[in-house]
């Protein structure tokens, strides 16, 4: 059965943290990356059970561009985009965009999340039959990263502060669990 999956975005007022919500009936994955002051860093695995929300950093946000890869443990699919990270099947945090494949990593496509330079961020993962239309970028594909973006690509998401982005649709298989 496939699903579709899409993402909302929201500017969050309360604790100045990164939070992320699964609003879906499975059990998802969920990998982070950012970059601060001593440079890119991806981390992983959150677990987060279904219709839960869970607090990935803490504290006022450092960077106005998070990067996040989901999985769908239970029904397979998969947030993602094309700014492309380092990831591995296990716990991890890893230091550093490049090379990924040569440093025993596996090469992951995040997507985007633009929080506006907001003090604190909500993602929340949602699962729907109908996907709203993807907005489109004035003037085409965009020419590279936005600043303190990714060097590996920008997924091309939403322009602005909050909204929706429809990621592809779902692998047919499920993903292998870590």
């Amino acid at each position: 059965m496939a699903l579709a999956l899409f993402l909302v975005l929201i500017a969050s007022p309360a604790n100045a943290d990164f939070r992320l919500c699964n609003n879906t009936g499975s059990r998802v994955g969920i990998a982070l990356g950012y970059k601060d002051a001593d440079g890119w860093t991806t981390e992983g695995w959150w677990n987060l059970s279904a219709r839960s929300c869970e607090t990935l950093l803490r504290g006022t946000l450092v960077a106005r561009f998070y990067y996040v890869y989901a999985i769908d443990y239970d029904r397979g699919g998969e947030w993602s985009g094309q700014a492309y990270m380092c990831t591995r099947d296990k716990e991890f945090t890893l230091r550093g965009t490049e090379d990924c494949l040569a440093r025993g990593y596996d090469r992951t496509g995040f997507f985007e999340v633009d929080t506006g330079e907001q003090r604190s961020w909500t993602v929340q993962l949602t699962e729907t039959s109908e996907q709203p239309p993807r907005p489109s970028l004035p003037g085409g594909p965009p020419g590279g990263p936005p600043p303190g973006g990714p060097p590996s690509g920008n997924p091309g998401g939403p322009p602005g502060g909050p909204g929706a982005f429809s990621p592809p649709p779902p692998p047919p298989s499920p993903p292998s669990r870590p």
